[in-house]
């Protein structure tokens, strides 16, 4: 256990800094954003607080404005408090940690830690965010005290989503500060903690810079465009799809450059030294503002006339082009799922494309191979590094044992590459891969060590008990997850809903209430669920089976209800994509574990429809039941946020924001590590279950009725009228507007959750029967895109 850290001071409100405080908040810690005063004001506006502080609140602003966006809802900026350096130091006296972001200039850096050593508390951590500066320069001139309780706290832009957290210790740090901030950042940030040695640029960036300026470097050399470069350094090779040269226009090419210039500065013994060498087409783009996506315009940018590159060898753009046979075979490549197969085919590919990937993966292997005990001490650093902080599917380490331990080596050896003597230690004590067994083949070590694990982070493979599902069938799969809790998983494309699934839902609550204590809605992939893949609501509609279509609607509403009122608690874990049907699943649910960055919202319109599942009635039940018996409440506004948020198909962007939208409840769980959410849903569920579960009794709302329908209608006939919307866009509206409002009558009486449940069902029944809806369905079909209910 360690003292918890309560508030924080971030100073320097760059692009940076604003991240790193928009995320301490979004954590729910307070923070006090400091910067500069700006130079050159005037006379008037030095007496002007708004003024003095105006970039602090400037970079506060931009962080609010930021795409992606850097809050998880704009609310959290209410924890950042702003100032400047002159007059505000003082509010830095009662931070736990003070985190520096400011410009990488040695000596400005030096004068602002004599400023804080005068200023803040005993015990308080200071963390610098620096990537090229040694410790032992930034402190010099610093107190016993103040070092003890120095470190370097790395984070990677955008800090949000980047889970990579690199911790950097001084020589004469105290090692429970640094536990302390590893705790931190671990367990309130939801950080991938990297221990990494005091070096340039330390673990990520020396391993993904050089790798990606070996391909810079070696398409020069092959003659090959940039297009060709991205096509074989993406997907194929287990990377993100923006590659090189669009991550470079992503990033940056300024930042590009200025690390590799650290590099290549700092670096004067190591003997891939060249690499780091920028070339000087690269420093022409500089030198015309050709900076990447936030100039508009760098390897690549658009045009009326499509999208253009920037030909390293011409010195100008031109139409996007590049070799027809390496997109070709890439393309192949990346169509496998499996990335380790991928890497592994990639490997053996014979064609330029492969040739090409041998020339800079062997070299990058190396490269990480050689640096094990200089810039970190395990290898499971270099590849947490790399995947988190880069995006890679797999570490260098990672990948080298799919391509094969022992035919890489091979390959090595033959092409008269120099192997590191811990590799040839490696092979000849006869290890045959780096990962095996639960074990890890350290190379600093010279043995296989057991690798070090959160048990917090066991996959969902690893969760399961026994050697087969409790229940299965194409679709869906439930597994006992021990701890009497069972865990159903989808098994369709993307995990949307078909028959087969809904079939499940219905199985996996029967058998919960019979033999366990609880029920877990717990999927893998990329996303929760997209919904229901509309293909057969097509087929039905277009063939008029409209019994079929009636029977396919009220199996989810019922398996949704199912959920709802098991005997047994129902806890869902959505995570990416949880739309359409995906959401509405989860709305029947009891409670939600979240992951942070979960994108949910009921999205039919998009596809001409209306929620089907249950979205409408258990959107409005949630929305309706925070009003209190007895209170003399309208319940108009809360109607309306519920119609606006299904008409305009609302797109929550983080777990927080579906709060904030109803879609989740307060009380819901957010996992901020993605890699803990199952450890932590399956406790929650086994909380509610220890708790003395019993489910909700129904509830009956008087809703708005005959009036309500009409003043929505006038709304969208109004909308429809000034273009902001279209024709049809008001026949779903109307139809939204009447299940809402409970229907013609629905304020004389108390409507049922069945009455809801009947008018979503009879208006998405109706809607499949309009050409337009079925026009749009197939248009989402046609484009082989996962299809949403």
């Amino acid at each position: 256990m360690t003292d918890p850290i309560r508030r924080v001071g971030v100073i320097g409100a760059g692009v940076m800094g604003s991240g790193i405080a928009a995320h301490l908040a979004n954590a729910g810690v307070g923070v006090v954003l400091l910067d500069i005063v700006p130079p050159n004001l005037t006379d008037e506006e030095k007496s002007d607080p708004a003024a003095r502080n105006r970039f602090a609140d400037g970079g506060l602003k931009s962080a609010l404005k930021s795409k992606p966006a850097a809050f998880f809802h704009k609310s959290r900026a209410e924890l950042v408090e702003t100032g400047n350096l002159d007059d505000d130091l003082a509010k830095l006296a009662d931070c736990d940690l003070v985190i520096e972001a400011i410009i990488e200039r040695l000596d400005i850096k030096q004068a602002l830690f004599e400023k804080l050593e005068k200023t803040l508390k005993s015990g308080a951590i200071v963390a610098s965010n620096t990537s090229g500066l040694r410790i032992q320069d930034m402190l010099e001139g610093r107190g016993e005290a103040f070092k003890k309780n120095f470190l370097v706290m790395h984070f990677f832009n955008p800090v949000r989503y980047m889970k990579l957290l690199e911790l950097v210790a001084g020589p004469e740090t105290d090692p429970t500060s640094y536990e302390r901030i590893e705790t931190f950042g671990r367990e309130m940030l939801g950080k991938g903690i990297v221990h990494a040695k005091d070096t340039p640029n330390f673990v990520g960036n020396r391993i993904g810079t050089h790798a990606m300026m070996l391909g810079i470097q070696q398409m020069v050399a092959d003659k090959l465009a940039p297009e060709d470069v991205d096509a074989i350094t993406g997907v194929p090779m287990g990377h993100p799809k923006s590659a090189s040269f669009r991550t470079a226009d992503l990033v940056g090419l300024d930042t590009l450059v200025h690390v590799a210039d650290n590099c290549y500065a700092a670096l004067e013994d190591d003997p891939e030294r060249e690499v780091f060498k920028v070339p000087d087409y690269i420093r022409t783009m500089l030198e015309r503002k050709l900076l990447g996506n936030k100039t508009k315009s760098g390897f690549y940018k658009k045009t009326k006339a499509g999208i253009e590159t920037f030909d390293p060898y011409e010195l100008e753009y031109r139409p996007k082009g590049g070799d027809q046979s390496i997109r070709g075979t890439c393309k192949a490549l990346g169509s496998e799922e499996d990335v380790r197969v991928r890497v592994k085919k990639l490997f053996e590919d014979e064609s330029p494309a492969g040739i090409f990937a041998w020339k800079i993966t062997s070299r990058a292997l190396l490269y990480a191979a050689r640096l094990v005990g200089e810039i970190a001490d395990s290898i499971t650093a270099i590849d947490d590094a790399m995947r988190w902080g880069y995006n890679w599917e797999l570490g260098p380490f990672e990948s080298w044992d799919a391509m094969g331990f022992e035919a890489v080596l091979a390959r090595l050896e033959k092409d008269g590459l120099e192997i590191p003597d811990s590799v040839k230690k490696m092979k000849a004590s006869g290890a045959t891969a780096f990962y095996k067994d639960g074990k890890v083949f350290e190379l600093s070590a010279g043995e296989y060590v057991a690798r070090k694990t959160d048990p917090r982070n066991a996959p969902l493979t690893v969760v399961r008990k026994g050697n087969a599902p409790v229940l299965k069938n194409s679709g869906a799969e439930a597994w006992d997850l021990g701890d009497g809790v069972l865990g159903l998983t989808y098994l369709s494309k993307a995990n949307s809903l078909d028959p087969e699934v809904i079939s499940m839902l219905h199985q996996a609550v029967d058998r919960a209430e019979k033999d366990f204590r609880s029920l877990l809605l717990v999927n893998q992939g990329d996303h929760f669920s997209v919904g229901a893949n509309l293909f057969g609501v097509v087929v039905a509609a277009q063939q008029k089976q409209w019994d079929t279509l009636e029977e396919m609607v009220n199996q989810l509403q019922q398996a949704v209800q199912r959920l709802k009122y098991s005997t047994v608690p129902t806890v869902a874990a959505p995570y990416g994509m949880a739309v359409g049907g995906g959401l509405e699943v989860c709305l029947g649910c009891d409670q939600v574990q979240a992951a942070a960055e979960t994108y949910a919202g009921l999205v039919e319109v998009g596809v001409g429809l209306v929620p089907g599942g249950g979205g409408c009635m258990n959107l409005l039940w949630r929305a309706l039941e925070r009003i209190p018996d007895g209170a003399d409440a309208l319940i108009d506004p809360f109607v309306a946020a519920v119609f606006k948020n299904i008409a305009m198909a609302n797109v929550a962007t983080s777990a927080d924001m579906a709060k904030a939208y109803g879609y989740f409840r307060h009380n819901d769980g957010v996992s901020f590590d993605r890699a803990r959410q199952i450890s932590e849903a399956k406790a929650r569920a086994i909380g509610l279950a220890d708790a003395g579960y019993h489910p909700p009794a129904p509830k009956t709302f008087k809703l708005m009725g005959d009036s309500g329908i009409s003043t929505i209608s006038m709304l969208v006939d109004t909308l429809v009228a000034g273009g902001f919307a279209t024709e049809y866009d008001g026949v779903i509206a109307r139809k939204l507007a009447n299940i809402l409002c409970g229907g013609p009558g629905g304020a004389s009486r108390r409507v049922t959750e069945q009455d809801i449940l009947d008018l979503e069902r009879e208006a998405f029944i109706s809607l499949c029967g309009e050409q337009k809806t079925l026009d749009r369905m197939q248009h989402m079909l046609m484009k082989n895109k996962p299809l949403r209910n």
